[in-house]
């Protein structure tokens, strides 16, 4: 039979990323175009080392700049959708400098590019009821794109045409390790473009109720995540880490997502979790966990959520130096976030990364709840 897989309501949290649109939230004005939204980022670049900010001025002319990243070669993928029940077929395929990560739904009546192709930016973020979907001006839409996006920005992908016959991006077995496998095998190819960052400079702060996401000042990209489910099996779990791209393999990319048997009907009365089993979730049933194998990591939880997270922020479009600090977050709020942060544009700058300082991440361990 057809389990629930999906994140439920938090420990005395509203009930907002359950059912979230962002038809009325505050936004950077959607670009209506691919071509409109990259020349968003046509600002003066600031040469930056991450490991030393106040000089990073005077070193910059030593460092070479690093370059964008896409595939490199072909990747084929294919399995179901967690939320439609549907098999996708997709196929990665290398992309130019400057194109970023852009989705074109293959199955549609049209081959025409606005109605077929999605850029993969916050501002195209249409809801984020239990994953996240985007959605481009012509009303193409695309859901549950956040493990494949965790992938790609983890493995440092800047460029890449995704197509996909289907409307949402097949879930694997949960998590993000077949795209981690896949990435690993194709490896990837630098580009003639320098590669740039959005580097955080101040705080921003979202907050709904006893949710509460903050993006603030960090050397390279961190995550520190707290989660509080009023469930035995789950409680309160803490993780914390610098993410790169090994760390990612090792540490996120197994994680699956997971939810509650109970919440199956109202899953289907929302028309989501119609391809969820427990070859493709973590499924719990009041104190015990129903997959035969058990559990991936003891926090498994709270890994994938930082995982989906990795993948939620890769709709900046840059990768970001900076830290995320989130209590009781999901979709929503990473998202809102952002949106945030480009509203106000005296809290982040563009700058172009240099091999010198290129972000590494220092060991990290899981804090355990207290």
């Amino acid at each position: 039979m057809e389990l629930v897989s999906a994140e439920a309501t938090q420990a005395q949290g509203s009930a907002s990323d359950r059912a979230f649109s962002f038809v009325s939230a505050p936004a950077f004005p959607a670009p209506a175009s691919i071509r409109e939204a990259h020349s968003l980022f046509d600002a003066d670049i600031i040469p930056f080392d991450p490991r030393d900010a106040k000089s990073h001025r005077e070193g910059a002319a030593l460092a070479n700049a690093c370059r964008e990243q896409t595939l490199g070669g072909v990747v084929a993928l294919e399995g179901v959708g967690l939320h439609t029940g549907e098999i996708v077929h997709m196929t990665l395929r290398p992309a130019a400098a400057g194109h970023g990560i852009v989705f074109r739904r293959t199955d549609l009546d049209t081959s025409a590019p606005d109605v077929t192709d999605i850029l993969a930016r916050y501002d195209m973020v249409s809801d984020a009821t239990m994953c996240t979907r985007i959605s481009n001006a012509a009303g193409t839409e695309l859901n549950t794109i956040e493990h494949i996006m965790a992938a790609l920005s983890a493995f440092s992908i800047d460029n890449a045409l995704i197509e996909i016959d289907g409307p949402e991006v097949p879930v694997m077995d949960g998590s993000s390790s077949e795209f981690v496998a896949a990435f690993t095998k194709t490896g990837a190819r630098q580009q003639g473009a320098e590669r740039k960052a959005l580097r955080i400079l101040k705080s921003v702060v979202v907050e709904e109720g006893l949710k509460r996401s903050e993006l603030c000042p960090a050397d390279q990209f961190r995550i520190e995540f707290e989660i509080d489910f009023d469930s035995p099996v789950i409680g309160r779990q803490v993780f914390a880490a610098d993410i790169d791209e090994a760390f990612f393999a090792d540490e996120l990319g197994d994680a699956r997502t997971f939810g509650f048997l109970k919440d199956l009907e109202l899953m289907k009365s929302l028309g989501l979790a119609r391809g969820g089993s427990l070859d493709n979730a973590v499924v719990i049933s009041d104190d015990e966990i129903l997959n035969e194998d058990g559990l991936r990591f003891d926090d498994e939880f709270v890994r994938h959520k930082v995982l989906d997270a990795v993948g939620d922020l890769a709709l900046a479009g840059l990768p970001i130096l900076g830290c995320l600090k989130t209590v009781r977050g999901g979709h929503a709020m990473n998202n809102l976030v952002l949106r945030a942060l480009f509203a106000d544009p005296s809290s982040y700058e563009i700058v172009t990364l240099r091999e010198e300082g290129a972000s590494v991440a220092r060991p990290s361990l899981a804090i355990p709840a207290e």
